[in-house]
């Protein structure tokens, strides 16, 4: 190695230290993958907490015993999902035959006018039908029959909801057990980066969830205005599009305009296409940056890659958890450049301070 030039040296290191990075994270994904009945639940379970810590905290500010606090706030997430679920089933059978029937009718008309020759509404349905079945192949891969597919989602979404319970309680030991992890002399750095990227996922889960119900609402009523069928289910697609980012909305919006286009013309299909449009820009002009100021900032590009490694991997499951686990990691390598950027000057200049000096990395705007 002496005789070779010093970049190339350092090439060779650089090489070496990402093949051997690369390694560590396909590892940790395959693992990932074969343990996903428990790692599921757990990554939902953080995204719950971070979602639900606010109201949790409230209630221990008001001298409510933890316990019972967490409690509460498990009682108050079945109750409101339970509710919304109810309310999205009963608006999706209530409208869903209508919405099916208009997005076939428009299918056919689209495929009349632009298919290729010899392109049918069955060849196409056909076609679909596959590409979904190739999609979620990889997230089904171990379930034989439906009935085992409900009861796997029914197990993990009873595990993530006792996991969010015992995450909530014990959330004031988080810090504690994250130092007796940590190496003796890195347990400020590891505390202040655990601190940067559970705070990047409340930030995000927080905000994509304002973000979704304001959009959710806009678009109903704006298809309620122009009497699009099955707005209100219509509606429920686009809340629950939203926590794909760019993918969500561009289905749902399409489908809102297919319908539009199946049964009350071109004209007010256009006016949908308008509706939808403008709350995509008041998403990405006004939405984003006010309610996701505090959030990690992703290039749409980031996104878009994040979203599909996350599909590759678990399908429709990895799409949702791609985005907030990429804003975690996000929130790491923001802390860590902080940090370097602090040290380097000083470094440079003097003297190294003593690891009690300085200002305390921990002190972050995320409670312990």
């Amino acid at each position: 190695m002496q005789l070779l030039p010093g970049p190339v040296r350092r090439f060779a290191a650089w090489c070496a230290v990402i093949l051997l990075a690369a390694g560590v994270g396909y590892v940790a994904i395959r693992l990932c993958v074969e343990l996903r009945t428990a790692v599921t639940p757990a990554l939902l379970a953080l995204l719950g907490t971070a979602l639900l810590r606010p109201l949790h905290r409230r209630m221990v500010k008001a001298h409510v015993q933890r316990s019972l606090a967490a409690g509460l706030t498990c009682v108050a997430v079945v109750a409101v999902v339970g509710g919304a679920v109810y309310i999205v089933v009963s608006a999706l059978i209530e409208t869903g035959d209508q919405i099916v029937a208009s997005v076939r009718s428009a299918a056919r008309d689209i495929a009349d006018h632009f298919g290729a020759a010899g392109t049918s509404l069955d060849d196409m349905a056909s076609n679909a039908r596959e590409l979904l079945g190739k999609f979620g192949g990889t997230a089904a891969s171990g379930v034989v029959t439906g009935i085992s597919v409900v009861g796997e989602m029914i197990a993990m979404a009873v595990l993530a909801l006792l996991l969010v319970f015992f995450f909530l309680r014990d959330s004031d030991r988080a810090v504690g057990t994250v130092r007796a992890l940590s190496p003796p002399h890195s347990a400020d750095t590891v505390e202040a980066m655990a601190r940067r990227a559970f705070g990047a996922v409340e930030g995000f889960m927080r905000g994509t969830t304002l973000i979704a119900l304001i959009d959710a609402l806009c678009i109903t009523v704006g298809l309620l205005v122009l009497r699009v069928p099955g707005a209100v289910g219509l509606g429920a697609l686009v809340f629950v599009g939203a926590y794909i980012p760019y993918l969500g909305a561009f289905i749902s919006g399409t489908v809102a305009i297919l319908v539009a286009l199946a049964d009350r013309g071109f004209v007010i299909a256009l006016w949908a296409l308008g509706v939808v449009l403008a709350v995509q820009v008041l998403e990405g002009h006004v939405l984003q940056p006010m309610v996701q100021s505090r959030t990690v900032q992703m290039h749409p590009a980031i996104v878009l890659l994040a979203l599909t490694a996350g599909a590759s991997v678990a399908g429709i499951l990895g799409m949702l958890l791609a985005v907030p686990l990429t804003a975690a990691a996000f929130g790491v390598v923001h802390e860590l450049q902080g940090l370097y950027a602090a040290s380097g000057p000083s470094s440079a200049s003097g003297p190294k301070p003593s690891p009690g000096s300085g200002p305390n990395p921990s002190s972050g705007s995320v409670d312990s």
